[in-house]
């Protein structure tokens, strides 16, 4: 994880109305498009979730997404291309085509 996507992702948390919020819950499902990613704040760790601590924020990750995300690299760029978070997994580069300028 990037630093831009930490620091989005605490601005999220920052500004959500539930003062339960911990984290930041990461999934990933495989498609005939290839994989989707869906991201949500999360309270609580759910059962079987890996719990990924980067710099000092909170990342839940179910069990079958896991692996889907090894090597993936979550950033957030915002440019005229391309503005909100990006996955950046071993295989693809960035959607923003910018790899490498947008986070750390």
């Amino acid at each position: 994880m990037t630093d831009n996507a930490v620091a989005a992702i605490r601005r999220v948390i920052a500004q959500a109305d539930d003062e339960d919020i911990r984290g930041i819950r990461i999934a990933a499902s495989s498609g005939c498009e290839g994989l989707r990613y869906e991201m949500g704040l999360e309270a609580v760790a759910r059962e079987n979730d890996a719990v990924i601590h980067v710099d000092g924020l909170i990342v839940f990750v179910d069990a079958v997404s896991k692996p889907l995300l090894d090597g993936t690299e979550v950033d957030f760029c915002d440019t005229p291309a391309a503005t909100g978070f990006i996955f950046n997994g071993p295989e693809r580069c960035s959607a923003c085509g910018k790899r490498g300028t947008c986070g750390s």
